[in-house]
């Protein structure tokens, strides 16, 4: 095979978590089919306004969520049995990359589309027993560069601040879930004008069915994130 031929690696960097795996390629996909991605999905998505029950009232989740995967792979959330849409032909290609990437098979997808700084995910850990004993869970951000924050259950100065630009991937892996808890935080600053190309969407691939998801984790509540230590992500970087 010449060297011109020879696939291109993106570029990835360990995360060194203390009893914890990630890894993240800030530009795991080119910035061009990033953006055309993010256009089909925002378009031909059938995104969802969630609501869940709290002390007997119903909220709206912050945030449009869809559930596609394998048949079979639904899941329990506020009481409803979701169940999964069929793979699209842009789903489906996202993943087979993701796979290729991480080297981990996925058979189902959660989409997130936060419309504006006020749309977020509260900390939670990706935990459930369906999801195995470590689950693997790839994110793939796509539009407006978000904060992803992680912090440890028990060590109060190990916490990290990730800026997820468009395109990336992040993957955790390993004993994260049972000692990380992670969070998408919502933001007073601006994250660009509510337009298509300003919002922002991820896609988090499990390998495994999750089952119900912690009310917390659906409403997004307010998070303090200012960590003792911070990663700023660049292209490039190992």
């Amino acid at each position: 095979m010449s060297p011109a031929s020879v696939p291109m690696v993106p570029a990835s960097t360990d995360l060194e978590l203390f009893e914890g795996a990630a890894r993240l390629w800030p530009r795991a996909f080119e910035p061009a089919e990033a953006t055309q991605l993010f256009d089909e999905l925002r378009r031909d998505v059938q995104w969802q306004q969630e609501e869940i029950v709290i002390f007997g009232q119903r909220r709206q989740v912050p945030r449009l969520v869809a559930w596609h995967g394998d048949a079979g792979a639904s899941y329990v959330y506020s009481g409803t049995d979701h169940r999964p849409e069929p793979w699209t032909p842009v789903l489906a290609r996202i993943r087979d990359q993701v796979q290729a990437l991480t080297g981990a098979p996925f058979n189902a997808v959660l989409l997130n589309l936060y419309r504006d700084g006020r749309d977020g995910m509260g900390w939670h850990a990706d935990d459930e027993p369906e999801l195995g004993r470590d689950p693997v869970i790839a994110s793939l951000s796509l539009g407006a560069t978000r904060r992803f924050c992680l912090r440890h259950r028990r060590r109060k100065d190990l916490k990290l601040d990730l800026p997820l630009p468009h395109g990336s991937v992040l993957c955790m892996s390993g004993e994260t879930q049972h000692h990380w808890l992670h969070a998408v935080p919502k933001t007073r600053l601006p994250v660009g004008d509510i337009t298509l190309a300003k919002e922002c969407a991820d896609a988090g691939f499990h390998s495994q069915r999750p089952r119900d998801r912690r009310r917390a984790r659906a409403l997004g509540e307010p998070l303090e994130c200012r960590p003792d230590e911070r990663y700023v992500a660049g292209p490039g970087r190992r």
